[in-house]
């Protein structure tokens, strides 16, 4: 069944048994359509055998009133496939309601493409064990229902994997608005969001008002009782007629207009952002930064004005790396054509999801709040060759880390002058050079590199190090290649890595 949205035009007995007056009602209400072509339309009809739908004893009791009205719109087979007829060729989809067994194998027969299911048969179980048996889209009107019998009905027809819209509906006729309980359609998209929810209406039909609700509350479905007053035919206080049907349309046209889409956030147009970026603050430099140099949060202050080409607050991002092109001066406006951009949210993302991958691998537990330090000695783009992620427990008069190695990453020399430490191999296999000589270290091996002992380390496999130290002091790690100590861009620290 299309996902456009569903108008729903009941003819219900309105025809009066009166093929010619059905005839009209179809050509007028399909003449309302056309002035809708975004929507889809539908034209409804209802089935009953009315040799056996009515009790023997009760056929000749006109003075029931529904069995009056029943008996007195019958149509046959023919007159009912001559409106269908009509309805097709006029751009309607027909569907059609059955209240019993038979009604359902005529529905099959003569091919509706959809079957409705009436408020009052919305538990009847038999007829719809028989409407499961169909490959057809089923749309049901839930009025009156308790809400674990519609969980009931809508696992009955999900777990069949049916094509299944359900309407809400109040069973008055008409409704008063008092009585129109939309919230049910906010409660039913939440509570069956694989299930289109639509609304079938009876209220007052000289008030427009009531369906833009309904469309801001998520009905993508709309059905009304509809029908052509004439001398002869009265219409019921809660049918349409053309002019009220069209006044219908066009308010669910302002709605849908007015609410715009819920699947997706819609693009702000140009003037939107124009707009917007002139209250935006502006990122100046809080001191001179040379050519070459990344300009950091710290570096940089927000003010407005902003100017034309002018890199916002906005663009700060933690994962967003700028670097100076041109020397700027203290007050200066960082400004994009004077300055190299790096996106590294991706780099990043694809990093941490290694990282958590190899502590998995590793059985290591990480502390829920802890750090995460991402050191690429020689840019983000070489990470994958040169550079580490640690992970800092601890830091006091004693220090514990969690290093994380990548498979065929490589840690540069470096040594500590003031700084002890102690590596246990928690996982995997490391290379371990100090001073020259190269160790193989396995899992649960421990060493000792004392300070200014010179160390850097490599891996095949992948490992994780458990580090202790004594306190880590910030300048306390020096390179033998010393662009990597020059480099004070060689950090990535992320708070919020984990989830």
């Amino acid at each position: 069944m299309t996902r456009r949205k569903l108008f729903v035009f009941e003819m219900a007995n309105n025809h009066m048994g009166d093929v010619e007056h059905g005839l009209r009602l179809i050509r007028e209400f399909a003449a309302v359509k056309s002035k809708f072509p975004e929507f889809d339309f539908a034209l409804k009809f209802q089935f009953r055998n009315m040799d056996t739908f009515i009790h023997p004893d009760y056929r000749d009791r006109m003075d029931l009133k529904y069995v009056k009205r029943f008996s007195e719109t019958r149509l046959s087979q023919a007159q009912f496939l001559k409106l269908k007829i009509l309805a097709e060729n006029l751009g309607f989809i027909p569907m059609c309601t059955g209240f019993d067994e038979d009604s359902i194998d005529r529905i099959e027969e003569m091919e509706f493409p959809i079957i409705k299911i009436a408020s009052c048969s919305f538990t009847d179980w038999p007829l719809l064990n028989k409407i499961a048996a169909t490959d057809l889209p089923i749309i049901a009107s839930t009025a009156g229902s308790t809400l674990k019998e519609i969980d009931n009905v809508v696992a009955f027809f999900t777990n069949r994997e049916k094509d299944l819209t359900i309407m809400h509906c109040v069973g008055e006729y008409p409704t008063k608005t008092t009585n129109l309980q939309l919230n049910q359609l906010r409660l039913f998209s939440e509570r069956y969001p694989n299930v289109r929810v639509g609304y079938s209406t009876h209220e007052d039909p000289n008030d427009p008002n009531i369906v833009p609700l309904a469309i801001a509350m998520g009905a993508e479905v709309f059905e009304k009782h509809v029908g052509v007053p004439t001398e002869q035919y009265a219409l019921n206080a809660y049918s349409s007629t053309p002019e009220q049907a069209q006044r219908w349309l066009e308010s669910a046209r302002r709605a849908f207009a007015t609410c715009g889409d819920v699947r997706g956030r819609p693009a702000a147009s140009q003037s939107e952002l124009a707009d917007l970026r002139r209250f935006k603050r502006g990122v100046f430099v809080a001191r001179d930064i040379t050519a070459g140099e990344r300009v950091t949060r710290e570096d940089v202050f927000y003010a407005f004005p902003c100017g034309e080409g002018q890199v916002l607050a906005n663009d700060m991002s933690k994962y967003t790396e700028f670097v100076a092109t041109e020397d700027y001066k203290t007050n200066d406006a960082v400004m994009f054509a004077t300055t190299q951009e790096t996106k590294l949210r991706q780099k990043v993302w694809d990093i941490v999801q290694d990282v958590k991958s190899l502590f998995k691998d590793g059985n290591v537990v990480i502390p829920g709040k802890a750090e995460l330090e991402i050191s690429h000695h020689y840019g983000i783009d070489k990470f994958r060759e040169f550079g580490i992620t640690m992970v800092t427990v601890v830091n006091r008069e004693y220090c514990k880390k969690l290093i994380a190695v990548l498979p065929n990453q490589y840690h540069p020399e470096q040594y500590h002058l003031q700084k002890e430490e102690t590596f246990l191999i928690l996982f995997g296999e490391l290379e371990l050079t100090l001073d020259g000589e190269t160790t193989i270290l396995k899992t649960g091996d421990v060493v000792t590199v004392k300070p200014q002992v010179r160390h850097a380390f490599t891996t095949t496999t992948g490992a994780i190090i458990e580090e202790i130290s004594s306190t880590h002091i910030v300048n306390d790690s020096f390179y033998t290649d010393e662009t990597i100590t020059d480099n004070k861009n060689r950090k990535t620290i992320l708070q919020h890595w984990l989830n």
